[in-house]
């Protein structure tokens, strides 16, 4: 089980990556953009993903993942309103995340963990969460490309997958 938990916090590390260099490329005010009435800006992505994160992370593995204090509608209105809030919101989130996954010990896999009411194994509520969260930071990177008036691929460039899998091969 440590070679899972290992590739989960892996997993949550990358995409937890990828938002924080998407968020680097823009301005504060493209942080705010929204697409249409419909849409959510990354700030409130990021001010959900916190709410969840905070729920389903805080005492993981002693009570349900659903919190009672936790306001999910809430969490879709624009509530945020500086870049330094949004980035204490996400830190706090990913902290929560991180601290719960690294309080997991042997003894620990046979518990079952309640989210909504519904049992889960501890893989399961860490898959859950590992499509969840993937899932708005694509979210993010793909408001990101719209907002930025400059965008640095993330990942390989566009037309550039020949010489990134030849570096690759060359690094062996």
């Amino acid at each position: 089980m440590d070679a899972y938990l290992n590739s989960a916090k892996k997993q949550f590390q990358y995409y937890k990556s990828l938002g924080e260099k998407t968020m680097a490329q823009l301005q504060d005010k493209d942080l705010f953009w929204c697409y249409n009435e419909e849409s959510n800006s990354i700030a409130i992505i990021i001010q959900h993903l916190w709410g969840n994160m905070l729920s389903r992370w805080t005492d993981f593995l002693t009570s349900d993942g659903e919190k009672e204090w936790r306001n999910r509608d809430l969490e879709f209105e624009s509530v945020i309103n500086t870049r330094e809030e949004l980035m204490e919101k996400w830190n706090a989130g990913w902290k929560c995340l991180f601290d719960a996954l690294d309080s997991i010990t042997p003894a620990d896999w046979d518990k079952d963990i309640y989210i909504r009411n519904e049992r889960h194994s501890i893989v399961d509520a860490i898959n859950r969460q590992l499509a969840h969260y993937p899932y708005h930071i694509g979210q993010i990177v793909f408001i990101g490309k719209m907002a930025a008036g400059d965008w640095k691929a993330l990942t390989i460039p566009k037309g550039n997958s020949a010489a990134f899998n030849a570096e690759m091969f060359n690094k062996k």
